[in-house]
Parts: structure tokens; sequence; C-alpha cells
């Protein structure tokens, strides 16, 4: 599980599917009113609030981003409490979910050495192809049309080089610069051997 503050009250929380199996849960766990579920969104927010000191009372609002086979990522807003007479009462805490999913492998990289990396480590298993973008000082690379086969291998590669990313790879192509539009892996591999 990892934790990144994006405002003053709102963190992004990113599990991991083996976060989940751990647990003993499953992506489809979250339509279900199970009590696993309820306690692993409490520790959620027991430790976000811990680790950003923030205190999480009253209303949230959880946006959660299914990623295919890494995991799932939770935004969680919190709402700007007055006072005490807003709570319904101490603890209480009032969700609304929304859940997305997405079919194409989406990742974020600071670095470019870091995609040089990742190139090397997805030809060794026969991985190639994908979409290069530069967008917001970040380089993002879409992994799409793989095999269902291939597509749980690339994650756990892509997750050690990158973070996974919660734009729409409809945003990247809009508003995103194309750095290489096709077989970025193999243009990548090509020039930096």
């Amino acid at each position: 599980m990892r934790l990144e503050r994006l405002t003053a009250n709102k963190i992004k929380i990113f599990l991991t599917s083996d976060d989940l199996f751990e647990r003993g849960l499953s992506k489809e766990d979250i339509w279900k009113d199970s009590s696993k579920w309820n306690q692993l969104f409490h520790d959620m927010l027991e430790e976000a609030s811990e680790e950003f000191d923030v205190d999480i009372q009253g209303s949230v609002a959880v946006e959660i981003f299914s990623l295919q086979a890494q995991g799932m990522i939770l935004i969680i807003t919190v709402d700007e409490v007055k006072d005490d007479e807003d709570l319904l009462y101490d603890g209480y805490i009032e969700m609304q979910v929304r859940v997305e999913g997405c079919e194409d492998l989406l990742y974020e990289f600071g670095e470019f050495e870091h995609l040089v990396g990742l190139a090397k480590r997805l030809a060794i298993i026969d991985i190639y192809g994908g979409s290069l973008y530069w967008f917001n000082n970040r380089y993002y690379l879409v992994m799409d049309n793989m095999e269902a086969a291939h597509k749980e291998k690339a994650a756990c590669i892509l997750s050690e080089f990158g973070s996974p990313s919660i734009l729409s790879p409809y945003v990247l192509a809009e508003y995103g610069k194309p750095v290489m539009k096709h077989f970025a892996v193999e243009t990548i591999l090509h020039f930096f051997k």
C-alpha cells in the first residue's frame, strides 16, 4: 500500500492486487458490504491520518480506479468540517464511492532513465509496443492491446520502474505531447542499448 498527499484535503492510496490478496479481499468485494472491506478502509484512513496529520471525520468522497492486474487507486477527499455540530456523531464516516476501470496499462515516470531500464526488462520477457507521452513534466507509457497472459507480468515490471496513473489514455492523446506514438519499447531499446 502506497500513500501520497495530493492536496490539503485529498489523499491517493495505491493498493496492489497482492495487498488485497493478503487481506483475503478481491476488487469485487468493494461492491459487497463486507466487514473485511470496511476494516481495510478504516485501516487505510487511520494510516493516512497518522502519516499526513489529517483529521478524517465526517464526510469523505472516495473515487476508486480499478487498474486491471496491478490493483486499484483510491482518491479520498475529506470535506472540511466547520465545527463539531456538523458531525452526526464522533467517528462517523459517510462514503460516496465511484468506481472506474481502464483496460490499458498506464504508468507515469519522472525520469527517462527509468524507461530505459524498463524497456530492457520488458524485452527479456518479450513484451514490446506501447505509446510514450510527455504531460505535466512527466513521461507516461501506455501499454495497450496486450494479451491477458502478458498483462500481469508487464504490470509487475512497470510497477518497479514507475507508478500507475489514473489519467485516461484519451486525456494523454488529447493534451499530452506524443514522444513515441507506437513501438515505444522497441524504439527506446534501439537508441539506448
